[in-house]
């Protein structure tokens, strides 16, 4: 019995170190977890993510209710502490675990971090949330910060650039994204695919929006999917499955895939479209570059694609000189539009930076024009929801380039955005993505 109280109790340690990580050394979720999660046993790895995303999700909300209990903050040396007591608060407000439970393994945690002078002060102030729960959410709502729980720059920014729908992207930030997935079609169709979830007792719909997307009733494990690792089925968000029919290629084409890493519309682009020349998938990293080559090799494809290691906007280090009939330009961007799915972005992210990535995006089109053959196609895309990264860049782009042609993309989701089209987080329970085609004249 005192082993099985033992285990959410080792998952809160970790996931303390974790959010201490994130907060202290700016490291992101996709790197500190890992290191956390080889150090506990399978059955406790469930609930530090849980803790980690939760708290990361709601985390300006769980502050200002901290705040309003605490008679002065915590120092510096005691901010794990401070996150023993967030992550109860976290449990208690969103949680299923009982309230009893919750306070006593955080009390447990404070004793085996050494501070038992602290045991009273978490004990008391969850106990104070546990009774005045309801008065203590109805101040905290009082702020945009703590009701959306954002940041009050980026509350901001996402105002300016979608004054009607700003609380519906503020309150998508928040919810849990559905696992989708990419059915590849040159294995199964997707009814096929559908009925071999159902066999595993896996429960699944076909997605509305991408013809080989399925979407998932509740998270799984990709060990648990029939033929993942033979390339059959991927995880990927339905506004990112659109990537491959856009850009459209054709046999015998040559395509560029800029800005590659982690390969999942690589892939895709090779099972849209397999009589392809030569693919060529570029990334900066070539630490990242080799997800690329993980992904393909689980395709059974790393003959058909080939890796570069080299900077996009610097293509006389790495191109040929040869044109390419199709460019991906899926451009390194602030990610606002994938919060869901990695909450720690509203606290890595700053406003700072929104500017700076614009320039870069807009030295990455400038770039890669050149590369494009006279009659092909490029396609920007960006998983953000700011103009600046966006609609305003290939505006200008296109004002500043003679033969670019922007090509008008029939479509039901999203919606027009200047010469693109913008899919704002949540709708159609899609993740935040921008879409832009463009063609090279042919005179």
């Amino acid at each position: 019995m005192a082993n099985q109280n033992a285990k959410p109790f080792h998952a809160r340690l970790a996931a303390i170190r974790v959010l201490q990580k994130v907060h202290a050394e700016g490291t992101s979720l996709n790197t500190a977890l890992p290191w956390a999660m080889q150090k506990l046993p399978s059955q406790e790895q469930p609930l530090l993510q849980e803790l980690c995303y939760g708290v990361l999700r709601w985390e300006w909300r769980l502050e200002a209710i901290l705040a309003a209990m605490m008679m002065k903050p915590l120092r510096n040396k005691d901010k794990d502490i401070h996150f023993v007591l967030l992550t109860g608060l976290y449990q208690l407000l969103f949680g299923n675990k009982p309230d009893y439970a919750v306070v006593d393994d955080c009390v447990q945690t404070t004793r085996t971090l050494k501070k038992a002078w602290a045991t009273g002060l978490v004990n008391g102030t969850l106990r104070r949330l546990i009774r005045e729960q309801e008065a203590l959410c109805a101040q905290a709502s009082q702020s945009p910060v703590s009701r959306f729980s954002h940041p009050q720059w980026l509350i901001e920014a996402i105002q300016q650039d979608w004054p009607e729908d700003a609380d519906a992207i503020l309150s998508a930030n928040n919810q849990r994204p559905p696992m989708s997935l990419r059915v590849n079609g040159r294995q199964f169709s997707r009814e096929a695919y559908l009925a071999e979830l159902m066999a595993t007792h896996i429960a699944a719909t076909a997605d509305p929006i991408s013809p080989s997307g399925i979407r998932l009733a509740s998270p799984t494990q990709v060990s648990q999917l029939p033929a993942f690792h033979t390339g059959g089925v991927s995880v990927q968000d339905t506004a990112a499955q659109l990537a491959a029919g856009l850009l459209n290629p054709q046999p015998g084409d040559r395509v560029l895939d800029a800005c590659a890493a982690p390969g999942g519309k690589t892939m895709h682009l090779l099972e849209y479209e397999p009589d392809i020349a030569d693919l060529v998938a570029l990334d900066i990293d070539e630490t990242r570059l080799r997800k690329v080559n993980e992904n393909l090799q689980r395709l059974g494809k790393t003959d058909k694609a080939r890796l570069l290691t080299g900077d996009a906007s610097k293509p006389d280090m790495w191109w040929d000189q040869n044109a390419f009939n199709r460019i991906l330009l899926d451009a390194p961007c602030s990610a606002l539009g994938v919060i869901r799915r990695h909450p720690d972005i509203k606290r890595l992210r700053q406003a700072d930076d929104i500017s700076a990535l614009a320039t870069r995006q807009a030295q990455l089109l400038e770039a890669m024009w050149p590369l494009l053959a006279k009659g092909g196609y490029l396609l920007y895309a960006t998983c953000s929801v700011m103009k600046i990264e966006n609609e305003y860049c290939i505006e200008a782009f296109i004002r500043q380039t003679e033969d670019a042609r922007p090509v008008t993309i029939p479509a039901t989701w999203g919606r027009v955005s200047g010469h693109g089209r913008q899919i704002l987080p949540g709708e159609s329970d899609m993740d935040g993505f921008f879409y832009a085609l463009i063609q090279k004249a042919s005179k």
